[in-house]
């Protein structure tokens, strides 16, 4: 994606399984489940660069000593930050000879982070702000360890308005922050019922304070919790738990829309929001790592349990297919193939655009998460190149015409031609502060080779998504145009975003949308604005009294043309001024049939088809119409 957009969190939690002893003994550090978080946060990173968060929970510490511990930073590189500190930490101890490091008993007495129980956070900012009371993990406190609770997620709900208003309807003053602390008050409401529950039963028993403690401590069921908790959440989400007595949780959608993966063996159970992570971290074949099954829990007991159990009813599974496209790291085997799937679903497309002239085309990628994509496209048409010279040799050979010349011929020329001619300059952005200098600006953040492509030739470059156009209007067809080919396309490897995001993508705004821009210009072009009111009159009526089954109308904006009319008018509004320069544009996107072809595993595609999984999905699309209409900007949930 050439233009940055904010979008998923990471999640990370490892539960060691033996005494820090076992270890300390086959590691060499009593640290292994703290290192354990920090390489899996950092497989990760490309989740978040807005603040980071890590946490630890002590098992078996002896009354009125401290058992739960959380740090957090908001600054440029925050999980090195935080990791340098702490370890920074631990070696002063170790150098005062506080802690020694063949003692595991030491570490956990003096550093805060020697424990059993790890939970970390990479968090880009979609909402709450960017300082450290919108870092996760939250953090509910108690003097019961049962009811202490911390939570770190990676979600967005649609209805956190609601939840607030139930809290408030229990007595609750709740802080109208994020959804994360809406979703923290609610657990932990539930949690506190939980406990009085419990308490009353084994007060009315007869039992000391101290054996009352301990039973709650194992008795509570943070199943249970989270079935009541979570009964009304509308969203997406991977929520990760720890509690104040050694339990915890991780727990996905019903729909399964934010991804969310673990595995277990004798010595530790761990979770990732990724699932590539995991297996390098943990030296573990893809096979060995699952997914929490949509709609489910996996609950860790202190005492050792570890159960799956489920909280809401299973809906269908609508797998964001962004983390496929874009989000997620290539590295994963399975994602690796589907986006070169993606990039070989372009082939017609660009092979119409190109008139089948591999000689005079040369193709590109727009740095830097679209190569694996390109890699896809360079295959199928260098497969398609193969099969022609196959039947051109065969049919010579039938007709006795085959001669060195024409194998020559064959061989050496009309082959694709692969160049790597887009590069970004990483570091231009971070001395520009005022708005109008980023846009002026902002055709020098790329760069590109010259002297390769030549004045007959088209110029072909991958990207993995396109939203708004800004970066291709202000700086990436400009700087192409230098190169001077005779025509450019650009090709995404997504389809047209054309409805606006609720459950982790920063994209709510539909007004901002190219796509949305161009179907609105095309209805104004033909006498169509009829259809701009009338839709947002049915967008009003919708969110004032919703009909039984939710409807999203703004489809009806797109109804009166087809992809390629919108994808023709795209490339009209992205397009430059010549400036001298009198070649040809095309912006091609994906099909979503090929889309589904190359994803066959991940249907969430409401930002390109407008098919929510959820009810409040359809209202925030309606509400981003609305507010569009308006000319009211922010979120639109």
């Amino acid at each position: 994606m050439s233009e940055f957009i904010s979008h998923e969190c990471g999640i990370a939690l490892v539960r060691l399984k033996k005494p820090l002893a076992y270890y300390q003994e086959k590691y060499g550090t009593p640290l292994w489940g703290f290192q354990q978080l920090f390489l899996l946060m950092e497989k990760q990173h490309n989740r978040g660069q807005d603040g980071a968060g890590v946490a630890c929970v002590k098992f078996d510490v002896p009354p009125g000593e401290p058992y739960m511990f959380r740090e957090r930073n908001v600054e440029t590189n925050p999980l090195d930050k935080i990791f340098q500190a702490l370890l920074g930490r631990y070696n002063a101890l170790v150098a005062e000879g506080a802690v020694h490091p063949e003692f595991p008993e030491t570490a956990k007495q003096k550093f805060d982070f020697c424990g059993e129980l790890y939970l970390g956070h990479l968090r880009y900012g979609t909402s709450g702000g960017y300082n450290l009371s919108a870092c996760h993990p939250f953090f509910r406190r108690s003097s019961w360890p049962t009811r202490n609770l911390m939570l770190a997620g990676n979600f967005n709900l649609t209805n956190t308005a609601e939840l607030n208003d139930s809290l408030i309807a229990i007595g609750q003053h709740p802080i109208f922050a994020t959804d994360t602390q809406a979703i923290l008050e609610r657990i932990g409401f539930c949690l506190d019922e939980e406990h009085e529950q419990l308490y009353r039963t084994l007060k009315a028993q007869s039992l000391p304070g101290t054996e009352i403690s301990r039973r709650i401590n194992e008795e509570v069921d943070p199943a249970r919790v989270l079935r009541t908790a979570a009964a009304n959440w509308d969203g997406g989400y991977s929520l990760v738990g720890v509690l104040g007595n050694g339990d915890a949780f991780v727990a996905r959608d019903p729909s399964g829309i934010r991804p969310c993966h673990w595995f277990e063996n004798d010595e530790v159970v761990a979770f990732a929001s990724e699932r590539a992570p995991l297996c390098t971290v943990f030296e573990l074949d893809a096979t060995q790592v699952g997914e929490v099954e949509p709609g489910c829990a996996v609950v860790m007991k202190k005492a050792g349990t570890v159960t799956v159990e489920r909280i809401r009813a299973a809906l269908p599974k609508t797998q964001c297919t962004f983390e496929r496209i874009y989000f997620s790291r290539g590295n994963d085997a399975d994602i690796y193939r589907e986006r070169k799937a993606l990039g070989a679903g372009l082939t017609d497309q660009i092979w119409k655009s190109i008139g089948g002239d591999l000689a005079n085309s040369v193709f590109s990628f727009i740095p830097n998460t679209a190569e694996v994509a390109y890699f896809g496209l360079m295959s199928e048409l260098r497969f398609r190149r193969r099969a022609e010279v196959k039947q051109t040799l065969l049919d010579a050979a039938k007709a006795g015409r085959v001669t060195e010349a024409l194998v020559d011929d064959l061989i050496l020329n009309n082959w694709p031609r692969a160049e790597k001619l887009v590069t970004k300059d990483v570091k231009m952005r971070t001395f520009i502060s005022q708005e109008k200098s980023r846009n002026n600006l902002a055709s020098l953040v790329y760069d590109v080779t010259y002297g390769v492509v030549q004045p007959a030739d088209n110029l072909v470059c991958v990207d993995d998504s396109i939203v708004r156009g800004t970066t291709l209007r202000r700086s990436i067809l400009r700087i192409l145009k230098r190169l001077n080919p005779k025509k450019i396309i650009i090709a995404s490897t997504a389809p047209q975003i054309r409805y606006p995001d609720c459950y982790g993508i920063d994209m709510s705004e539909i007004g901002k949308f190219v796509a949305f821009e161009a179907a609105i210009s095309l209805l104004k072009e033909r006498g169509q604005n009829s259809i701009i009111a009338e839709v947002y009159n049915l967008c009003r009526a919708e969110l004032k009294t919703p009909a039984a089954e939710p409807v999203n109308h703004v489809r009806r904006i797109y109804e009166p043309f087809t992809a390629e009319e919108i994808s023709a008018r795209i490339t009209q509004l992205v397009s430059p001024k010549p400036n001298g320069w009198s070649g040809e544009i095309e912006i091609i996107f994906q099909s979503i049939e090929n889309l589904h072809l190359a994803l066959p595993n991940h249907t969430g595609d409401w930002y390109f088809t407008g098919k929510y999984p959820t009810p409040g999905g359809y209202r925030v699309v309606n509400q981003a119409y609305v507010n569009y209409f308006e000319k009211a900007e922010g979120r639109s949930y």
